[in-house]
């Protein structure tokens, strides 16, 4: 990965497209070059998807809560991810370090799911107790994750990797 390629995803998260016709006017970058970089970066697996990101609030899911799970697992820390990745309407999961084992972020078409969902988390056998904070308004979201970088910072940092 080069200077360009992160001035390409760079773009793409800031003008939420994959446009070749987009990107080259945000960049300056050849319209081919863009084609051919797009291709590498799908098959290196730093794009995942055809960048149909959806508003989740828009469609209606516009209620979100963090869980934090603590659990007790004798076996296999990957059994209870899987249980926890089954939970309907869990967007992420986190592993995390210290007392609490997971963080769950769930996105809910109503405050009357928040029962179900607490509930679906508790009926797993590793759940010992969850901790629930109801998001009230959300002041960011990125969903590429490099929108809250400077082009400069993205460069320095990770071209070279």
């Amino acid at each position: 990965m080069d200077e360009r390629d992160i001035r390409i995803l760079k773009a793409i998260a800031d003008l939420g497209t994959g446009s070749p016709d987009e990107l080259h006017e945000e960049t300056g970058i050849p319209v081919s070059t863009i084609h051919y970089r797009l291709g590498n970066l799908w098959e290196e697996g730093i794009i995942e998807n055809d960048l149909y990101d959806l508003d989740l609030s828009e469609l209606g899911l516009d209620v979100t809560v963090l869980v934090e799970v603590l659990s007790d697992y004798s076996d296999d820390h990957n059994d209870v991810l899987e249980k926890l990745r089954e939970v309907e309407g869990v967007t992420q999961i986190f592993s995390t370090m210290g007392e609490t084992d997971f963080i769950a972020i769930a996105r809910l078409p109503g405050s009357d799911e928040v029962e179900r969902l607490i509930r679906d988390f508790e009926m797993i056998e590793e759940v010992n107790r969850t901790n629930s904070t109801y998001v009230i308004s959300t002041d960011r979201e990125f969903t590429r994750g490099i929108e809250s970088y400077s082009l400069e910072t993205l460069v320095e940092t990770l071209v070279g990797k």
